[in-house]
């Protein structure tokens, strides 16, 4: 099971809609996955269309870490209907969301104890004594966890959980100098708190071709980050809002612009977990 927090020390630059993107193909893809929305706004529990009813929200679940059931909680995203649809028969798709609230900001602050970074860790590591084939279901292969665009204890609690991090940023001069912070901060965590952490790469998002300053911001992304930037990248979409609106997935979107960005996301998803498998290999 990789695990993969999607983060930005710098707010407004698409995090969550990267998140969604790469969950739309995971879904494509068939492969089983959860997203846990640890940002407070919980826009990617709305995005993901999920109705939760009776189920205990991340911030429950992080309260007690150790008693909290996640495979009981988890909720399928609305998309799963819709990908049935297209579907061969008997074929069944697994997106489930660990639904974000409010309430889990009680730990984005920066005072955290390392017990208290491993609460996530510790509700994950839960799937392994629960029955994770509940009705059939089978094992999560995938978990994104979309982050607060901040580097207080919530970021850290997902960084604690996680096998590596997807940075993602603008073609612009302030989210590029974020993107080095983020990258500079991944490795002080890596060295004092979580060994194992490395970063997935760098999504360039909302990028204009028509744009001169983004193609300059794109060209020294390259020369400072070398194969960590990823591609292709993700171009600016008009109407992003309207899809999230919609609460709809990208890949059931319809015009050539959002079967573009599909296929873009289609190609960074098997990149992220390309690289993670080589990762595990080495």
């Amino acid at each position: 099971m990789q695990v993969v927090s999607i983060s930005s020390l710098k707010g407004g630059v698409g995090k969550t809609s990267v998140t969604l993107g790469l969950a739309s193909a995971a879904l494509s893809a068939g492969i089983p996955t959860l997203v846990i929305d640890l940002d407070p706004h919980a826009d990617a529990t709305t995005g993901l269309s999920v109705n939760a009813s009776g189920q205990q929200d991340i911030g429950q679940m992080l309260r007690s870490p150790r008693r909290a059931e996640l495979a009981a909680n988890v909720v399928p995203s609305g998309w799963v209907e819709q990908a049935s649809k297209r579907q061969p028969a008997g074929q069944r798709s697994v997106l489930d969301v660990a639904a974000g609230s409010a309430y889990s900001g009680i730990y984005d602050r920066p005072d955290l104890s390392r017990r208290d970074l491993r609460r996530l860790s510790a509700v994950l590591a839960g799937l392994d004594r629960q029955e994770r084939t509940i009705a059939g279901k089978p094992r999560y292969e995938l978990v994104l966890i979309d982050c607060p665009p901040s580097l207080n204890g919530l970021t850290r609690i997902a960084w604690t959980a996680s096998n590596r991090v997807l940075l993602v940023a603008e073609p612009g001069l302030f989210s590029v100098a974020g993107t080095e912070r983020t990258l500079r901060a991944i490795e002080l965590f890596r060295n004092e708190f979580a060994p194992a952490l490395s970063a997935a790469g760098i999504v360039a998002n909302r990028v204009r071709s028509a744009s001169a300053e983004h193609s300059y911001r794109l060209s020294e992304m390259s020369t400072m980050f070398g194969p960590l930037l990823l591609s292709p990248t993700i171009a600016e979409q008009a109407n992003w809002q309207q899809i999230q609106g919609a609460a709809r997935s990208i890949h059931h979107w319809p015009g050539d612009a959002a079967k573009t960005a599909a296929e873009a996301f289609d190609e960074l998803l098997k990149k992220v977990l390309d690289s993670g498998q080589q990762r595990r290999r080495g």
